[in-house]
């Protein structure tokens, strides 16, 4: 399984984007991190496939939304209100061999597929 991330882009602050993740396969949770420069990569949301469990961090708790297309195994992510500290390359990550439980979903390193990175950034 592949993932093929899309979407990225300039913004000025309060606009909006969209990302896409696109699966080869299939996959039980999908979500996004994102890393700023010089900052360690951190958790942005991810949804479970089989009941669309949803887990987001606080910092964008109600200006990001995620959905899944299961039929297509594509991911969305809806931002907006965006600032200019959402600037980051955002990348969509993928766990096929574990269903990760609500409290896990947040760690990296239980994601076994990881897509390009696209580049998503804030302007003041």
């Amino acid at each position: 399984v592949q993932l093929q991330a899309s979407g990225g882009g300039l913004v000025q602050a309060g606009g909006s984007l969209r990302l896409s993740c696109a699966a080869s396969g299939r996959t039980n949770v999908m979500g996004w991190f994102r890393q700023a420069p010089g900052q360690e990569r951190e958790f942005v949301v991810a949804m479970r496939r089989s009941d669309r469990n949803t887990v987001y961090a606080d910092s964008v708790k109600g200006r990001y939304t995620i959905s899944r297309d299961n039929a297509k195994n594509t991911m969305y992510l809806q931002m907006n209100s965006l600032k200019p500290e959402d600037t980051a390359v955002y990348y969509c990550a993928a766990a096929t061999r574990l269903n990760l439980i609500v409290g896990a979903m947040r760690r990296d390193d239980l994601y076994d597929l990881w897509g390009q990175g696209t580049q998503v950034t804030v302007s003041s």
